[in-house]
């Protein structure tokens, strides 16, 4: 047992300081990996694991008094959380806008990594736990494409329920007040014993509800008779989203840690053979299998393979294009011409998957969505030009969801009430130009600190080198779908990202992020 948390505490370089100072510390490095290890799954185990290593990290301050260094980066974001603040009192609404400052303080994911991440090697170990964690929904993706789900429709009676509820022929039912929907029968016995049921459907690119009544019900004497259509089977079409509860979410974190897998593959090519298993103990053979090449390359297929089955533009864009940079900034020039050989196809294969699947392309100004974006981007510059406290300080967060009626926003309350889909445009839009220039002070700072790393890390330890390659592909990637997605307002995706930020934080710094002490400061 000893043994053990001699191996532990070296991984998290707390091997100085008090007892209690050194308990904390496990505490909050054990808090760490299970936030890393819940991070691609659930937002509440996340929270959970946030919440209690971060009580860990603050006693272990307050017990060793220790001061973090301040930093450019540290300034950037501090004066970001601050202008969210100045934006949220000047807001249109201020009681709903400072709530959502909840939302903008998820950036202090990063600080608690970073103050637990003391070493290169537990960046790299925390890595390793993210990607392996995330295997679960990248192995069920597949898998729940194949066994099929809900209950889709065909041959559809106009006097049925079904129609009378405005369902088309090929529309997947999946569930009926809440409950999930295998087949026929499990419509009709929630319909026999409610006069109306809210049926949750799925019609290709979005998902919607419908209220089906009893009243409508036709004679027969099968299911399908007495709602209405003549087949029905599993459907095997529809946007994956793993284990979370939106597919552009889920596609989001999938390309950061596709980014991150990429990265650790690319610093493993050409670097000097491991020792030979047999000169290693179990536990060491197992990380060398899960760091090995060719299982991050089984890995990365089905991340890719996962992120085609959201079909999603932005965050498969924001993946090439995070390759694409991890490769230049490999200096690999062998690798960018074999990589460009395999991503051709493998593009075009996409771009047909995008056409059967939605029906679109990938740059389609017909499509529904691009135009509700045009729309929103049409809408949110005009809203941001017409005064100058627009341009200060923004009109509020969420203050939108209130006042969209008198500001012409939404076609008039002919579109869906949603919000920007543009991380650039939300932030200008709601917090102000300042706010956005904060923002793109935070990522420059990041991307230099990044480069830097990479320059050091060049030649050396390819674990740094990974993780750092990872990172700046992340950093890339997420800056690029971006654009076209609110995705620093999705809690799992900004919780996943600056995790991930943090990994490449540590390997930059190659040394302890908080120096230890070696006997705690008593107290006075």
């Amino acid at each position: 047992m000893s043994s053990l948390i001699a191996k532990f505490d070296r991984l998290a370089g707390l091997d100085t300081g008090s007892k209690k100072a050194l308990w904390l510390g496990r505490i909050a490095f054990a808090f760490l990996a299970i936030m890393v290890a819940a991070a691609p799954h659930s937002i509440a185990a996340t929270q959970i694991a946030w919440g209690c290593g971060t009580l860990a990290t603050v006693a272990r301050f307050v017990v060793t008094r220790q001061k973090p260094r301040l930093r450019p980066l540290d300034v950037a974001f501090i004066l970001y959380f601050a202008w969210s603040v100045v934006s949220g009192v000047f807001s249109y609404e201020p009681a709903v806008s400072l709530d959502q400052l909840r939302g903008v303080a998820l950036f202090l994911v990063f600080y608690f990594a970073i103050w637990n991440l003391r070493n290169v090697k537990a960046a790299w170990f925390l890595a390793i736990l993210m990607i392996v964690s995330c295997t679960v929904n990248l192995v069920w993706t597949p898998v729940e494409r194949y066994l099929g789900r809900g209950v889709e429709v065909y041959g559809l009676a106009p006097d049925g329920p079904l129609a009378k509820a405005l369902l088309y022929d090929g529309d997947t039912l999946l569930r009926a007040d809440g409950r999930k929907l295998h087949t026929p029968e499990d419509i009709l016995n929630a319909l026999e014993q409610n006069e109306s049921v809210r049926v949750l459907f799925y019609r290709p690119d979005f998902e919607y509800a419908v209220t089906v009544k009893r009243a409508d019900l036709l004679p027969g004497s099968t299911a399908e008779q007495r709602l209405g259509f003549t087949s029905w089977g599993k459907s095997h079409n529809w946007r994956s989203q793993g284990f979370y509860n939106h597919y552009v979410t889920y596609a989001e974190m999938l390309q950061l840690i596709a980014a991150l897998i990429f990265g650790l593959i690319v610093a493993n090519i050409g670097r000097r053979r491991e020792p030979s298993v047999e000169q290693v103990s179990i536990p060491s053979r197992l990380g060398m299998f899960l760091s090995s090449t060719p299982f991050l390359a089984a890995v990365l297929a089905l991340a890719c393979l996962a992120l085609l089955f959201t079909v999603t533009r932005a965050s498969q864009l924001g993946f090439m294009v995070a390759a694409f940079v991890i490769v230049l900034l490999s200096a690999k020039k062998k690798l960018l011409v074999a990589g460009l050989v395999v991503a051709i196809p493998i593009i075009f294969g996409g771009l047909l998957f995008l056409h059967e699947s939605r029906d679109v392309g990938f740059f389609d100004s017909k499509d529904d969505s691009t135009k509700y974006r045009e729309m929103m981007w049409r809408d949110g510059y005009r809203l941001l030009t017409e005064s100058p406290r627009h341009l200060l300080v923004g009109v509020g967060m969420n203050s939108v969801q209130k006042h969209w009626q008198e500001w012409g926003m939404f076609d008039k309350g002919w579109q869906p009430l949603g919000h920007f889909h543009s991380t650039p445009v939300q932030l200008a839009v709601e917090r102000g130009i300042p706010e956005l220039l904060l923002w793109l002070c935070v990522l420059f700072c990041l991307a230099r600190l990044f480069w830097q790393g990479l320059r050091a890390a060049r030649g050396g330890d390819h674990r740094r080198f990974g993780v750092l390659l990872g990172a700046s592909g992340a950093l890339v990637g997420f800056t690029t779908s971006g654009l076209v997605h609110w995705n620093l307002g999705d809690a799992e995706v900004a919780m996943v990202f600056f995790l991930i930020m943090a990994f490449g934080f540590a390997a930059a710094k190659g040394e302890p992020v908080v120096t230890e002490q070696a006997v705690a400061t008593p107290a006075a």
